[in-house]
């Protein structure tokens, strides 16, 4: 199986390479980062949108925000309101169940074929042996 679809020696040696130069790249992309938030945060302030040109250069630094409402409290408070209108029930199958049923025989596994959607991921990891 060694030699079955043409995979060299090489290919695999460059990809472990790229690998671990992405590796390192990242890394010092997180640390130029970090610098430039600092540098930012000292100019115009920590959040603040803002600017710096250097040369030819120009980095930027845009800030989005976003609002989440917790879950349980704001239910409840809108339940307390009486503003039911404001809340969304969701029907979702407990498929934990669904598939101890199905084990157990309690349930036909068959009938649920159609519904079911299995998802597949591949991953290559190249190591070196020496």
């Amino acid at each position: 199986m060694e030699d079955s679809i043409g995979i060299t020696e090489e290919e695999i040696r460059r990809y472990y390479v790229l690998q671990q130069e992405k590796k390192e790249i990242e890394y010092e992309m997180k640390e130029l980062k970090k610098h430039f938030y600092q540098a930012l945060d000292a100019s115009v302030g920590e959040n603040q949108k803002g600017e710096m040109k250097r040369g030819d250069y120009l980095a930027q630094r845009q800030i989005r925000t976003s609002t989440q409402y917790e879950q349980v409290c704001t239910v409840s408070k809108l339940e307390d309101m009486q503003l039911a209108d404001f809340i969304i029930i969701e029907k979702r199958p407990d498929t934990d169940k669904l598939e101890a049923a199905i084990k157990l025989g309690l349930v036909d596994g068959e009938a649920f074929e159609d519904c079911k959607h299995t998802k597949v991921n591949q991953a290559i990891t190249v190591k070196k042996l020496r």
